[in-house]
């Protein structure tokens, strides 16, 4: 698979300072990397969490917005949730994800930059900070990928450490590793 991820999604930012104030709807499912949480504001997919225990899965999502009434829909989103698990478990299959995300604006343009990084290919923080023209903003890299709340729609998993080796990763360093082997092998 070579194709980058803006192919199969399409991100609306929110103003970093504009917290989620409306309801937020949540469905539980799975997927390949386990239990998979789906929410959705009135603008479009607000979160996908990854956990070995659904039940933490929506601590995840209290966790993120806190300010925000969230409703527990599974039929409601039930097509939400059937396109993300689709989105990951069989990519080349997924059809356009609409995602809304709040952050400021380098963490913006860190995920923009991630999401143009194909599948199987990894880039370091060094590196991408440097692409961003802040050579010196590795830990912001980080910051940004530890502030992603859309697992694996925008791919995280693909930064490492500038060593090679496999550091954090919010859902598990594990899952990142089994992330990082799938896409490889497509």
């Amino acid at each position: 698979m070579t194709t980058n991820t803006l192919a199969k999604i399409r991100l609306h930012f929110r103003a970093p300072d504009a917290p989620l104030l409306e309801k937020i709807q949540f469905a539980i499912g799975s997927c390949v990397y386990g239990a998979l949480l789906v929410a959705r504001s009135d603008d479009g997919i607000c979160a996908i969490f990854l956990d070995d225990d659904s039940t933490k899965l929506e601590a995840q999502l209290a966790g993120a917005f806190p300010e925000s009434l969230r409703e527990e829909s599974p039929s409601a989103l039930k097509y939400d949730l059937e396109q993300v698990v689709t989105f990951i478990n069989t990519p080349d299959q997924a059809t356009q994800l609409d995602l809304v995300v709040g952050g400021t604006a380098y963490q913006q343009r860190v995920w923009e930059f991630l999401c143009r990084i194909p599948a199987g290919t990894t880039y370091s923080y060094t590196e991408i900070a440097e692409s961003l023209g802040d050579p010196d903003g590795a830990r912001a890299v980080a910051g940004a990928c530890a502030a992603n709340v859309l697992a694996i729609a925008i791919p995280c998993h693909r930064v490492i450490r500038s060593d090679g080796s496999i550091s954090g990763y919010r859902w598990g360093v594990e899952r990142k590793r089994r992330l990082l082997g799938k896409e490889r092998q497509q």
